[in-house]
């Protein structure tokens, strides 16, 4: 009886020592790695005189800072190593301008019971802007070439946004079931 007591123990030891070891690796390993809070993404807005803003107009304009030459940079090593270059002030060559159709560009939101969909819809095409379960629900996203479809899950309901565009405007419809 004792025999089996002491192997008990051993056991019951070794495997708390392996399960707490785990625990604090991945621990250590998520700890503030991907669930952090989305951050939202800027939209264009219009200007004061009614026009929609976009970047490639405003590198056209003249005197306008996209057409502005970044500052002179130093060339002497003193000079370099002792105070940093100021940050430029054009947009890096690799970011791609908007595209010139962004008048036609609606974001809209598309609240159902157990979440929150919000839809960038253009003339011809859509994209997902953002896609935000409630409490408790579990969220899935499906994409197509022609169609997104988005679902919100919780026990036994299920509720769904689905948008598709086939030559025509993209088209919203939301199931609750």
């Amino acid at each position: 009886m004792r025999n089996g007591l002491v192997q008990l123990g051993a056991w019951a030891a070794a495997t708390g020592a392996a399960v707490a070891l785990s625990w604090l690796g991945v621990h250590a390993v998520l700890t503030g790695a991907a669930f952090e809070q989305p951050t939202a993404l800027p939209l264009p807005s219009p200007k004061a005189d009614g026009t929609p803003y976009s970047p490639t107009a405003a590198a056209e304009q003249p005197g306008s800072a996209a057409q502005s030459e970044p500052p002179a940079q130093p060339t002497t090593p003193a000079a370099t190593t002792a105070h940093p270059a100021p940050p430029a002030t054009t947009a890096p060559p690799t970011r791609r301008p908007a595209p010139a159709a962004t008048a036609t560009s609606t974001v809209k939101s598309y609240p159902i019971p157990g979440g929150k969909v919000a839809l960038d819809l253009k003339a011809d095409t859509a994209s997902l802007v953002s896609a935000t379960p409630d409490p408790g629900w579990q969220m899935q996203v499906w994409n197509g070439p022609q169609w997104i479809r988005i679902d919100f899950t919780k026990d036994n309901q299920a509720n769904s946004v689905f948008v598709y565009w086939n030559g025509h405007p993209p088209i919203v419809e939301t199931a609750v079931r």
